[in-house]
């Protein structure tokens, strides 16, 4: 029998998760918790679980923090981010902090049953579409750090909408046209965002900004 931990803000959610595991007999649905707070204050009182599942986006303490936090307390637990995100940065974010598996919450219940015992085994619960981001995160570790990288270049309104239309194949001068600027201001502009990124080109620059999801 797999003890099982729901961690949700959204009550409708909620229940829907806990109606998908009352299907099976193997499963025993232990509690349920509307944030991160929660769980942990729960888990301080009664440990006894063996696997959660995790909603990312919620108030206060949020999925991936809570998860970091009891994977540190109760290594034994496992933790499937059970969320309606499959961008690059929560998946890597949900590795980095311990998660045991990733999927997304309109998982077919069977399929759900199923990443539940693979994780308890020692697998990783993932579907085809986020185990192909995920893929491509270990190709291409550039992007496994977004948010920190998207700081560091802090790009400004202005070069962001120039780089857009730059990505769109307009000329300096159409671009200067279209946002009521003069072509040398464009270009000013153009040497900022090629600082900013490290890059020496216009395909390099969308090509790292298409990347890093700024544009």
């Amino acid at each position: 029998m797999v003890r099982i931990g729901i961690v949700d803000d959204n009550y409708f959610l909620l229940k829907a998760l806990e109606e998908k595991i009352s299907f099976f007999e193997d499963l025993s649905h232990k509690f349920s918790c509307n944030s991160g707070a929660e769980v942990l204050e729960q888990l301080d009182l009664k440990s006894t679980i063996d696997l959660i599942l995790m909603d990312i986006e919620m108030p206060g303490i949020d999925g991936i923090e809570a998860t970091a936090i009891i994977k540190k307390r109760y290594p034994h637990i496992k933790v499937i981010m059970l969320t309606v995100f499959d961008n690059e940065e929560h998946i890597f974010n949900a590795i980095k902090a311990g998660a045991d598996g990733y999927l997304l919450k309109d998982t077919a219940a069977e399929d759900l049953h199923a990443g539940i015992l693979e994780t308890i085994e020692g697998g990783a619960a993932m579907n085809p579409k986020i185990a192909k981001k995920t893929l491509k995160l270990l190709r291409h570790p550039d992007l496994s750090n977004l948010t920190t990288a998207k700081e560091q270049i802090s790009l400004s309104d202005r070069e962001t909408e120039i780089l857009e239309q730059l990505a769109s194949g307009l000329s300096y001068t159409k671009i200067a046209e279209n946002l009521f600027i003069s072509p040398s201001t464009v270009r000013k502009h153009i040497e900022n965002i090629y600082k900013k990124l490290q890059v020496h080109s216009k395909l390099e620059a969308v090509e790292k900004a298409r990347n890093y999801n700024i544009i």
